[in-house]
């Protein structure tokens, strides 16, 4: 199980700031990403301008393998507008 934290427009669409997901110990950050899509679909808008924080390290949506451990932080970073 990991903590799963929204921020800004993810917040928006999922519903809610935070939530613990169970997910498998080995996974690719897509696949945690589709992991996240499932529960909530309306994320799907974000897809290519989210940025994610594992631990507070941010990794790219790809096939780079990551291993968790129980409790893990995963922050769901939307882009931010800036002037």
């Amino acid at each position: 199980q990991v903590s799963v934290l929204y921020f800004a427009r993810s917040a928006e669409l999922a519903g809610l700031r935070s939530e613990t997901l169970s997910v498998p110990r080995q996974i690719t950050s897509l696949q945690l990403w589709e992991e996240i899509v499932k529960a909530h679909p309306r994320l799907t808008v974000i897809r290519d301008q989210v940025v994610f924080a594992v631990r507070q390290e941010y990794v790219l949506l790809g096939d780079q393998l990551l291993v968790l451990q129980p409790g893990d932080e995963v922050a769901i970073i939307p882009p931010i507008s800036g002037g």
